[in-house]
């Protein structure tokens, strides 16, 4: 398992090996950088879990630093360290985008803790899944951001479907889920924003739907698992 990767920028550079060290002992793979710009620089370089910011700091201030990486990434986790302990200064980091805020001296335990807080909310959020925009479905090709489902059994007969939002969101978690069990809880909460009988009811709505643009390929069916919700199988040539 690789380890999470920390950017750690710290201008106290006796503070900062010592904080690196007690990291990298518990399995963070730590970039230490002793001041604003020099960690601009780290974070342009590199890919990383999370940032750990001294607040007051020569050449670039933590503040400013955090404002420039959230223009690059709103998702990056951020905590901050400082010194002072000045509702303004909490509130102005919370303002930027903190994740959390720690005031030094810290118990190093504590900061610990809310690293492993941080990253496993920020892991939550993170499916790799999310991030495919374009799907191979049997003899289909499914082009998420522009909604357009294309036949191509070969040759000239390509054919192109644009289809709704809400028909493009559910094939695109079928891909996903491709000939895996598709939670109906999970769909509906995603897409209709509520599981109930009435979002249900459109759910089945939809899949029929899903169902007759996908006909066309005999090894693709839409399976409903009683109970559980739906499957999208694709069987391979020499099984069909």
């Amino acid at each position: 398992m690789s380890k999470n990767k920390i950017l750690l920028v710290e201008d106290d550079q006796n503070f900062g090996d010592v904080l690196r060290s007690y990291l990298e002992m518990h399995e963070y793979d730590v970039t230490l950088a002793k001041d604003g710009m020099e960690g601009l620089e780290s974070y342009n370089r590199g890919q990383f879990d999370l940032c750990i910011f001294d607040v007051m700091m020569p050449k670039k201030d933590g503040f400013t630093l955090a404002r420039e990486i959230r223009e690059k990434d709103t998702e990056m986790p951020i905590i901050f360290l400082t010194a002072k302990t000045m509702k303004e200064d909490v509130l102005k980091g919370f303002k930027i985008g903190a994740d959390d805020y720690i005031s030094k001296p810290f118990n190093s335990e504590e900061l610990l803790y809310r690293i492993q807080a941080i990253l496993k909310r920020s892991m939550q959020k993170a499916d790799p899944r999310e991030e495919v925009k374009e799907f191979t479905i049997g003899k289909y090709h499914f082009n998420f951001p522009l909604r357009i489902l294309t036949f191509d059994p070969g040759g000239n007969e390509e054919e192109k479907m644009k289809l709704s939002p809400k028909e493009a969101q559910l094939l695109r978690m079928f891909a996903m889920y491709l000939n895996d069990i598709l939670p109906r809880s999970e769909a509906l909460k995603k897409i209709w924003g509520e599981d109930n009988y009435f979002t249900a009811r459109s759910m089945d709505v939809f899949v029929t739907k899903l169902r007759k643009y996908l006909k066309k390929d005999e090894n693709i069916e839409i399976v409903n698992i009683h109970g559980n919700g739906f499957q999208l199988l694709v069987k391979a040539e020499e099984e069909a």
